[in-house]
Formats: C-alpha cells, sequence, structure tokens
C-alpha cells in the first residue's frame, strides 16, 4: 500500500481530527513523514476538514473557455474566447503578468494583448498560453 491509499483508508476508517492524529497511524503502518509532507498530500487527494474530521472532497473542476489568438504585428495579439469571458481571462492574465506584456484591454469575448517592445510576438504567444496552461 502506497502512502496515499494509506491515508485514504485511515480517513475512511476513523474520524480523524487533526493532522497530528494522522501522523501517528500513519507511522503505525511504518510511514514516517512530515507535516508539511502530510498537508501536500492531503491537497493532492483533495482531503479537507469538514464537520471537524478529515473528509474528501469534490473540488469543483474549473473548465478554462475556448482561446484562439491571432497575431497581430508589430506590437498586439488578439484573444478570442467564448462570450463573457473577456473580463475574467484578461483579469487572470493581468495579475500573472507575462513577461513581455505590456497590459490588456478587454471585452466581452474579446482581449487585446498588448507587446513589450524588443519581445517577440511569438514568444509572448508563447508565454500568455502557459497562463492558461495550454500550449
Amino acid at each position: 500500500m502506497d502512502i496515499d491509499q494509506a491515508i485514504l483508508t485511515i480517513i475512511e476508517a476513523e474520524a480523524i481530527r487533526d493532522q497530528a492524529t494522522l501522523l501517528e497511524r500513519l507511522a503505525e503502518q511504518g510511514f514516517e513523514l512530515t507535516q508539511p509532507t502530510l498537508s501536500r498530500h492531503l491537497g493532492k487527494l483533495s482531503i479537507r476538514k469538514q464537520n471537524g474530521r478529515y473528509r474528501v472532497t469534490q473540488e469543483p473542476v474549473a473548465v478554462l473557455p475556448r482561446i484562439d489568438l491571432a497575431l497581430v504585428p508589430p506590437n498586439l495579439i488578439v484573444l478570442k474566447t467564448d462570450p463573457g469571458h473577456g473580463q475574467m481571462l484578461a483579469l487572470h492574465l493581468d495579475k500573472r503578468q507575462p513577461a513581455g506584456m505590456a497590459g490588456t484591454v478587454a471585452g466581452d469575448d474579446t482581449i487585446f494583448i498588448a507587446c513589450d517592445a524588443g519581445v517577440s510576438l511569438e514568444t509572448l504567444r508563447e508565454r500568455v498560453l502557459d497562463v492558461f496552461g495550454r500550449s
């Protein structure tokens, strides 16, 4: 049994109320790990504390809208998306601020992305796609 399966088995069989208790139960099964490592495993397994005990939770799956990029030389990228998503995606880009991006202007389903001088549009295009986990 691996560590993840052991964690799942323990929290299903017993009302675990804190990480110290979970660490003890894991140690009884031969798994020695630190609290930060345990926290990472809990996050990976979507285990959260609910009503005073650890449980597997179902996190909502984020579905990104369609993203189409067009390069408009010399320094503009036009991002087309689904209606109603332009401003949300622009805000996400502005917060992540990929290197070479001067700024954004967003509408309902379109974002203009200005490229800094000296950065190629293709380089910025790749960085924008990386922000959204796309290639």
